[in-house]
């Protein structure tokens, strides 16, 4: 390569090189240094080696000055569970909303999309406290029941069910917009020569339509399932005390608790948790792809 083309290279990606050091390598190289000290007597850290950390969740602690404890555990397992239950539930509502989406005249679909984005113009803050005022004992739900004569109040606050409604609410554009971009770009040819050859609805969906659209609805599920999982917002406003997920007790160890060490722990273990389901994801696509070019 010519000097001249090194040297326009080199001013092309030295911005992004940069931006990428200083906002994501250092701050994570920061947080993995804090992971391995001990924590301070009140809050910070003490410049000694000390893998106790992540001993508390993953059972090696000393039993003398760390101890393990399976609650930490627990939250890991329900936060993988309320992440997987809302890429679910995005995914149900959104999939054939997609189809019908994409069926209509284009204005018509313009408008869908512009409404579906319209809740990012909205604080997340005063969309979590409207769904306060619906959820609870004395909320817009429970004085329907009340109406229809269902005079016991059904508890939806602070449990996983709020949370779930809240996250599925939140994360519902994130799994539309790749649905819809996999739904949009279906040839209707296929479909027809699916019919032709005597396929059934059925048939031509699980043969057609589903494999064509699965990049879409993968793309969707792994934008949703990575924020969900971390996510400390809805649960802190809608779960309470009650429903604790890891971004919830990560927020807490460093600001509560002032444990920063621990809560630099969770948060590598957590973001071990992000890299696995995305290299479990990037090897399904390569082979998807590898079986694709073999056809």
């Amino acid at each position: 390569m010519p000097l001249r083309e090194r040297l326009r290279l080199v001013g092309l990606l030295t911005p992004v090189t940069l931006i990428i050091g200083v906002f994501f390598l250092a701050p994570l190289t920061i947080m993995a240094v804090y992971s391995l000290l001990e924590p301070g007597l009140y809050g910070g850290v003490e410049w000694s080696f000390y893998p106790d950390n992540f001993g508390r969740v993953l059972g090696w602690a000393d039993g003398v000055n760390e101890e393990f404890d399976p609650v930490y555990l627990e939250i890991i397992l329900r936060s993988f569970k309320l992440a997987g239950l809302t890429v679910l539930a995005t995914l149900a509502l959104c999939y054939p909303a997609a189809f019908w989406v994409a069926r209509q005249p284009e204005r018509m679909r313009n408008f869908c999309l512009f409404l579906i984005t319209l809740p990012f113009f909205t604080s997340l803050i005063v969309r979590l406290y409207a769904w306060l005022l619906i959820l609870r004992p004395s909320g817009v739900i429970n004085t329907a029941l009340a109406a229809l004569g269902f005079y016991n109040p059904v508890e939806l606050i602070y449990t996983e069910t709020a949370v779930l409604i809240g996250m599925t609410y939140i994360f519902i554009p994130f799994m539309f917009m790749p649905v819809y971009a996999s739904v949009e770009k279906l040839d209707k040819r296929l479909l027809e020569a699916s019919a032709d050859l005597g396929a059934s609805r059925w048939q031509s969906f699980w043969k057609v339509i589903f494999p064509l659209t699965l990049p879409g609805i993968a793309a969707g599920s792994i934008i949703v399932f990575i924020p969900s999982l971390g996510n400390f917002i809805v649960p802190s406003l809608l779960g309470g005390a009650r429903v604790l997920m890891i971004g919830s007790l990560v927020e807490q160890q460093f600001l509560a608790a002032r444990n920063w060490p621990f809560g630099a722990a969770l948060a590598m273990l957590l973001m071990a948790a992000v890299l696995v389901c995305l290299v479990l994801y990037v090897v399904a696509q390569g082979r998807n792809g590898t079986q694709e070019a073999s056809r």
